[in-house]
């Protein structure tokens, strides 16, 4: 037998090898827990059965003799001569474990290993010579799970590093032939032939067209393939795409393993295996993925007597769902566990010194739970070999974004904990808009992208603001930050000054704003291709692509621009504020929209109670039963002008005011319109009452930007204005 022959009959081995103990690892479990079929026993023969056989055709006598120990065994329970007990099974996937560790060795070296596994062997031995009680299957042992009672994970390996059970670095780090290995439908491979035939006879007609020019043929088979080259890369993508299924497999039996380590018991559910995302992102999650559920294990479910006294059910509940949504891929585990205490998390990053006590303070939900991923934060009180170093979620993180995702976290305390992840399906061909600045391309991922705005002549001069010395566009009410690219990346812009401003509104980490570019050309589907070591290290490129005249264009990466620019410096800090100014201790900062009612003076009430910012036309307005309304959304909308409430009815400048405009409350369906002078602005700061207010429909008074700044009280001026409304404008 040749040496290439040889190679190829062992990687065979290993790529038939490796599926097949995932399958082994899998029917076991599922005999373990009492759901086994007819054909569960049969499967999980033939896959030992099958690495005994090639094995001894290849020589491979380790192997051979390992096997065939539990081949002897399984073949007892497959006969009924021997029932299935829960030390069975452990056994079994201790085999499991022995067979996969020779096998990376094989991959690695050539040889099976040096490992010892006598007494792993003489455990299956005996388990065939002793009697096995005649019982039913072995009862479930229900495996623990739970998310994030309080994070910080590590395991005790070097992270992205495959090691084997035997403690050895799987081919030098690099990835097993197996992973490397895809299986493609023979039919999908005819569908590329075929195409492949079609674009061979529409580059002849080209070359033919270049040698004798003819404009109209040319046009033609330039239409013939864009579409074969558009189908083409649409079946290509289809070999790519897999299963995201293929790496949950390897949780029921991470979860087995870790519950019997801690204790903890749950019920794992897998929703959505089916869905499909590329080769190249599956990997690239594999490992974080992982280390959500250890850590999760770990840290969110509790014991099962605490459960019992806390009147749950001792057996814990994780779900893991993926689906597909906006040409993203959303993956959502969720538990029923302890949930995140934002109190004990804020605590545990004051005594690392990862903020300071007044951060945490000033400190929203939201920035608490970002918390978990900083560098070294853990709230573990002992480390052990599962956590406790403070390692691991912030790599989650940094590894989920640099494939251009995202990690979110919802938690009650005392119900659970769900993390959400949203990746893109896939890295190499993605839609995006081109524009260009400062005499460059540059390409905006187009699942970041969410409209475009363009301002001529006098708006491009006027509706541009500046708030805090930071540019600001009003886009329907609310306040739009924006980004001047060339000003960003230092470019020295190409268009003319003020004639026309461009702006495309994107999202990074559920934040909008608006990035000013020199001028915006078309969508296109681009090729992405990595950045060179020199680049790498500049986070507001994701990568490079190729345009059809041979140029370079640079990917931008919205979420490192936004950082660059500060628009959202709290997910460079994971979510801590880096204010500087300390504010008084038990004040709470909101946001305001800020209005006039009355020719002098300022009015403020909370964003939270607005529904939208409307304009009506004079002529827009009607009466009914002595009440001004207008038709808005399908419904009949009262209008009230906050200055006959506020002002005594003396002063109402809104008089002659065309368009009206109009802050619009809404509760329990019904909506209510609050006429107004002017709308100033929306703020965001500490708010203390610095004066009660005896006045009618005035809460009080605070400094706002320096000025004194009534707090109208809403439901009292609604209440006052029409009593048949108070039901609208009670809550």
């Amino acid at each position: 037998m040749t040496d290439k022959l040889q190679q190829q009959l062992i990687n065979d081995l290993l790529i038939e090898s490796f599926e097949g103990l995932d399958r082994f690892d899998r029917e076991l479990l599922t005999l373990e827990n009492g759901a086994a079929g007819p054909e569960t026993m049969n499967t999980i023969f033939r896959v030992i059965h099958t690495i005994k056989g090639t094995a001894g055709c290849l020589g491979l006598g380790k192997i051979e003799s390992t096997a065939h120990v539990g081949e002897s065994l399984l073949s007892l329970l497959r006969d009924g001569k021997l029932h299935p007990t829960s030390e069975m099974v452990t056994a079994l996937l201790e085999l499991s474990d022995a067979l996969r560790g020779m096998l990376r060795n094989l991959e690695a070296s050539g040889s099976e290993g040096q490992a010892d596994h006598s007494a792993m062997l003489a455990k299956l031995n005996a388990m065939q010579a002793a009697p096995s009680p005649a019982a039913a299957p072995v009862p479930a042992r229900p495996a623990a799970f739970g998310l994030f009672e309080g994070p910080g994970n590590d395991q005790s390996e070097h992270p992205g590093q495959p090691r084997s059970p035997e403690g050895e670095p799987t081919a030098g780090g690099r990835a097993s032939v197996s992973d490397s290995a895809i299986r493609v439908d023979v039919g999908q491979l005819d569908k590329l032939m075929n195409l492949v035939g079609e674009l061979v006879l529409s580059r002849n007609q080209i070359m033919q067209n270049a040698a004798h020019p003819d404009p109209a043929a040319l046009l033609i088979a330039s239409q013939r393939l864009n579409l074969i080259t558009t189908e083409l890369q649409g079946s290509v993508m289809k070999t790519r795409m897999q299963p995201i299924g293929n790496i949950w497999t390897k949780f029921p039996r991470i979860v087995r393993d870790l519950s019997q380590e801690l204790g903890k018991r749950t019920n794992l559910v897998m929703e959505g295996q089916e869905t499909e995302l590329d080769r190249t992102i599956i990997e690239a999650i594999k490992d974080p993925l992982t280390h959500i559920v250890r850590n999760a294990i770990d840290h969110g479910l509790e014991l099962p007597a605490a459960r019992a006294t806390a009147g749950k059910p001792e057996e814990g509940r994780l779900v893991l769902r993926a689906f597909h949504e906006g040409g993203q891929v959303n993956i959502e585990f969720s538990d029923d566990g302890l949930g995140i205490d934002t109190t004990r998390v804020k605590s545990k990053a004051v005594e690392r010194g990862l903020i300071t006590a007044d951060q945490a303070a000033r400190m929203g939900e939201r920035e608490a739970f970002n918390l978990i991923f900083l560098p070294g934060f853990s709230t573990a009180e002992k480390v052990t070999t599962i956590s406790g170093r403070g390692v691991g979620l912030d790599v989650v993180k940094t590894n989920i974004e640099k494939i251009g995702g995202s990690v979110d976290i919802h938690s009650n305390v005392g119900a659970g904990t769900t993390v959400k992840i949203k990746i893109p399906l896939t890295l190499a061909i993605i839609p995006a808009l081109m524009v260009t600045s400062g005499g460059e391309r540059f390409a905006i991922p187009q699942v970041s992208l969410l409209e475009l705005v363009r301002l001529d002549g006098e708006d491009a001069r006027k509706k541009i603001e500046t708030v805090y010395n930071a540019p600001v566009y009003r886009l329907r009410g609310l306040l739009l930050p924006l980004v001047d690219l060339n000003r960003d990346l230092g470019l020295e812009s190409k268009a003319g000054a003020g004639a026309v401003v461009n702006i495309v509104v994107v999202q990074a980490d559920g934040r909008q704003f608006g990035l000013v570019v020199d001028a915006i050309n078309d969508t296109e589907e681009i090729v992405v291709k990595p950045l060179g070591k020199q680049l790498k290290s500049i986070s507001c490129f994701a990568g490079a692509t190729i345009m059809g005249d041979g140029r370079v264009a640079l990917i931008l990466d919205v979420l490192g621009v936004a950082q660059h620019a500060s628009i959202i410096s709290e997910v460079r800090d994971h979510g801590v504020s880096n204010e500087g100014k300390s504010q008084e201790q038990g004040d709470a900062r909101q946001t305001l929209l800020l209005f006039r009612a009355t020719k002098d003076g300022c009015m403020a009430i909370p964003l939270s109670m607005v529904a939208r910012l409307e304009e009506f036309p004079r002529k827009a307005v009607e009466r009914t039963g002595g009440q001004e309304v207008v038709q808005y959304r399908g419904q009949i909308m009262p209008l009230i002008h906050v200055s006959r409430y506020v002002a005594g009815g003396v002063d109402e400048p809104d008089a002659g005011q065309d368009p009206l405009q109009v802050v619009v409350y809404s509760d329990q369906g019904r909506s209510v319109g609050l006429v107004v002078t002017q709308i100033s602005d929306i703020v965001h700061e500490a708010l203390t009452v610095k004066r009660s207010s005896a006045r009618d429909g005035i809460l009080g008074s605070a400094v706002i930007q320096k000025r004194v700044t009534d707090l109208l009280d809403v439901p009292s001026i609604i209440l006052k204005a029409d009593s048949g409304l108070v039901q609208t404008g009670s809550n």
